[in-house]
């Protein structure tokens, strides 16, 4: 066989580090594995989670209001102006 004809086979990998125990390690691109091989036995033996998680949300409580901003005025006047500058 010349090398002319010779047939090469690539294979993309990337760096990735084992979101268990921290091991770096090599695996093919785009396979989006996130356990090295060890650990990857280990959580296939975890029971599955009960609970779906949810997504997260904001805390929510009553809005204030106007008149609740008189107290931290102290009797200023409530003409706002606008500071000089870039914020």
């Amino acid at each position: 066989m010349s090398l002319d004809r010779k047939e090469s086979i690539e294979v993309r990998v990337e760096l990735k580090y084992c979101e268990r125990c921290g091991a770096l390690w090599v695996r093919e691109r785009g396979t989006g594995l996130v356990y090295c091989d060890s650990c990857q036995l280990e959580v296939a033996d975890l029971p599955m989670p009960k609970k779906k998680t949810r997504r997260a949300r904001l805390p929510v409580g009553p809005n204030p209001s106007v008149e609740d901003c008189s107290a931290f005025l102290d009797g200023e006047s409530t003409n706002l102006e606008a500071a000089g500058g870039v914020a």
